[in-house]
């Protein structure tokens, strides 16, 4: 079977176009994209929400599989970059693009799709697992892989993948995205 190159929906372009722009180098890649797009369309009435907007790059990947009866709600704490992006957004009024802390994502809970990209996935995890609705998918990308159990990073074990891999209302998984990067993917119970 011979594998061609998907394409990449219109707006993830133009969030990539908007990092370039902006000097921005942390944009969701495309194989975490596609994650998140595939999070998003199987809660096609969901509440999506990603903290840590970026560009709009992952944002992007999350409403290309948002469906039409879903709602998606963004923060990022830095103006510029969250102005640039809700340019992306701003004739879809499904989504919504904030600016500042991502606590300000606690009134749009609970949600059945989270990309935790930015803050609170290691400053308040507790919190994080609070905001999923039961059945709700949580992503947490920028892992590097390891063949170990319990998980190491630079040698030492990682508590934070650790605290959501083993978390008592979570049953969750790391996922492969590259040779050097894994996602956590995980479902809370209901």
């Amino acid at each position: 079977m011979i594998m061609t190159e998907r394409a990449v929906p219109p707006r993830v372009v133009a969030a990539e176009r908007v990092a370039s722009e902006a000097g921005f180098k942390k944009s969701c890649v495309p194989e975490v994209g596609r994650l998140l797009a595939l999070a998003a369309a199987s809660k096609p009435y969901g509440v999506v929400a990603e903290s840590g907007t970026g560009s709009g790059v992952g944002t992007a990947w999350l409403h290309s599989g948002l469906g039409a009866g879903a709602r998606l709600v963004t923060v990022e704490r830095d103006e510029e970059l969250a102005r640039r992006a809700a340019g992306v957004f701003a004739d879809d009024d499904r989504v919504s693009v904030l600016t500042g802390d991502w606590r300000l994502l606690e009134r749009y809970a609970p949600f059945d799709v989270f990309f935790c990209d930015g803050g609170g996935k290691r400053d308040d995890p507790e919190k994080v697992v609070e905001l999923l609705a039961p059945g709700g998918l949580l992503l947490l990308d920028d892992f590097t892989p390891s063949p170990h159990w319990p998980p190491r990073f630079e040698g030492e074990v990682d508590e934070l993948r650790l605290f959501y891999l083993t978390h008592p209302t979570l049953d969750a998984t790391e996922v492969l995205t590259t040779p050097t990067s894994s996602v956590v993917v995980a479902a809370r119970r209901t």
